[in-house]
């Protein structure tokens, strides 16, 4: 979208950003990785190596953050304009039920939403850990995972599916609609 910092554009008059943090309310702590002003002061902030290096960067940047003590997260793109806390919810709980290393949305077509479910912070680490002596940017999700058990969540829910995110101007367009609708 030409440069344009993704998570601060509105929808329905709030940005991607406060939308997924206040999905996130009830979760702590909450990292944000990226250059992104006006995160919110209990908000933990880091930058990936080296910066726009991918998901699989940020990931590892974002995972340096978290205490010793912390089991599980959920990783989420920064613009998702729909996610929701019983969206959350509903990964933590899929994730503490089924014993696998991480949980993912599927969509109607059955590709994972790696960007948004909820992981075991442990095989993570290690999967970053791993990769790392390879290289982390550019990086893909997929590969990194690969090794890891992960279940599929469905949702069936009405309305936009919370791992819609705007990628596109047709992207925030669409979402502007839909959240017009709500």
């Amino acid at each position: 979208m030409g440069g344009v910092d993704k998570p601060l554009l509105p929808v329905g008059e709030r940005s991607m950003l406060d939308r997924v943090l206040d999905a996130c309310r009830h979760n702590a702590p909450r990292v944000v990785v990226g250059a992104v002003p006006g995160t919110p002061p209990d908000v933990r902030v880091t930058r990936e190596e080296p910066p726009g290096g991918g998901p699989v960067a940020a990931l590892a940047a974002g995972l340096a953050l978290l205490d010793d003590d912390t089991t599980t997260v959920a990783v989420l793109a920064a613009d998702l304009p729909f996610l929701d806390p019983e969206a959350v919810a509903a990964l933590h709980a899929a994730l503490t039920e089924g014993g696998r290393d991480g949980v993912v949305f599927v969509d109607e077509n059955g590709r994972r939403q790696l960007l948004c479910g909820a992981w075991r912070v442990a095989p993570l680490r290690a999967a970053v850990a791993a990769r790392a002596a390879s290289g982390l940017a550019g990086a893909s999700m997929r590969g990194l995972v690969a090794g890891l058990s992960v279940a599929e969540e469905r949702w069936s829910r009405s309305g936009p599916p919370p791992w819609f995110d705007c990628d596109t101007q047709e992207d925030l367009e669409r979402a502007e609609e839909w959240a017009r609708r709500r």
